[in-house]
């Protein structure tokens, strides 16, 4: 068997709760074999109200300045305008101290995002308003990532065959069968990455692209002057998410991306853009968690990545968010959608240090 992981390396995660740092590199990868097809529109359901468990009204948010258009509906000189999606989109307070959570997508579809409003305006204000943006990882890093990657993702030798028992690595070539190239990849990853891969392989011809992920188009419109742009988390603490999960966590997830069919997978890639363009956190973390216990092989070990991947993460990002905001100096924050809901979510999170969390 190769060496085992109590190196301490770096980690990644899949695409329903994936990392800036892990797509990046796995687009990079598997980009050089699929070749996702045009932009689809996904998710025709009209958008609803986002739900909360907050029955406190939202403090007004500042307006939008008069540098860009941020009209709705029809104007003097054409049709109605695209409509932005809704979005999970939450305002915390706690006296004078305001933290703005936006659940992010790191891959979308140009649709999401229309040139003439590609957020809504309350989102756009208050990323007007803050000085700071908070994202999983800082741009800076972020470039710095995809060596990590390779270098604590992949083997020189074929590793992934010794990684996996038997059976398993069976399941691997019949899933890869249309797609030798990627497969001979595969062979040198180690099973995290391989995870990764596989989903992203769906994901991609799905057709979604990560020039249209969230974090991407909400730097695109953040101009501001003197504002800054942060990480949530360093380069080492985001990629070790995954490095250090043992061979048997590891074999966990790579076994749940190998249950359903690339087609079934999809679905559900849909399902999750979906949920997300209406908005609702705690939806979004409920269908997750039915997704999570269905896909399940070791419910045990399924638990053990879980709290590694997602709740060891929310309990960091909120810890951050909170010592980088201030009185009257609104933090913007921008992290994966699937962090935010549920009772160890991230809103929840904020709620037990005292902020009032409400829809946005």
């Amino acid at each position: 068997m190769p060496d085992s992981y109590d190196k301490p390396r770096f980690r990644c995660v899949a695409f329903a709760k994936t990392t800036a740092i892990v797509l990046s590199f796995v687009l990079f990868t598997a980009g050089m074999f699929v070749s996702p097809p045009g932009f689809a529109v996904v998710g025709s359901r009209t958008p609803q109200a986002a739900g909360d468990a907050g029955s406190a009204a939202a403090p007004p948010l500042p307006a939008s300045p008069p540098r860009a258009d941020r009209s709705n509906g029809t104007t003097a000189s054409g049709p109605v305008r695209a409509q932005p999606p809704r979005m999970p989109f939450y305002v915390a307070t706690k006296g004078t101290t305001t933290l703005y959570v936006l659940g992010t997508l790191h891959v979308g579809f140009a649709s999401d995002y229309p040139p003439e409003q590609p957020f809504r305006k309350s989102i756009l204000a208050a990323l007007d308003a803050s000085p700071t943006l908070a994202l999983e990882i800082s741009p800076d890093e972020l470039l710095l990532s995809q060596d990590d990657v390779n270098r604590y993702g992949m083997c020189r030798s074929e590793c992934l065959i010794d990684y996996l028992p038997d059976a398993m690595w069976k399941k691997v070539e019949t899933r890869m069968r249309g797609n030798p190239a990627a497969l001979r990849e595969l062979r040198h990853t180690r099973p995290w990455l391989a995870s990764m891969l596989i989903e992203t392989y769906d994901t991609l011809k799905a057709g979604f692209q990560s020039e249209y992920g969230t974090e991407a188009q909400l730097q695109n419109v953040y101009l501001r002057a003197r504002g800054k742009i942060v990480g949530l988390e360093t380069l080492n603490e985001q990629i070790s998410t995954f490095t250090r999960l043992t061979s048997a966590q590891q074999r966990e997830m790579l076994a749940q991306d190998l249950v359903q069919t690339p087609a079934e997978n999809v679905a559900d890639v849909k399902e999750l853009h979906r949920l997300w363009r209406i908005g609702d956190a705690d939806a979004l973390k409920a269908w997750d968690d039915a997704k999570s216990s269905k896909l399940a092989r070791n419910a045990p070990l399924a638990a053990q990545v879980d709290n590694r991947v997602v709740y060891e993460r929310n309990r960091r990002f909120v810890a951050r968010m909170v010592a980088l905001a201030a009185p009257d100096r609104p933090v913007f924050v921008a992290i994966g959608a699937l962090h935010l809901g549920g009772a160890r979510g991230v809103l929840e999170l904020l709620r037990k240090r005292g902020f009032v969390v409400v829809g946005g």
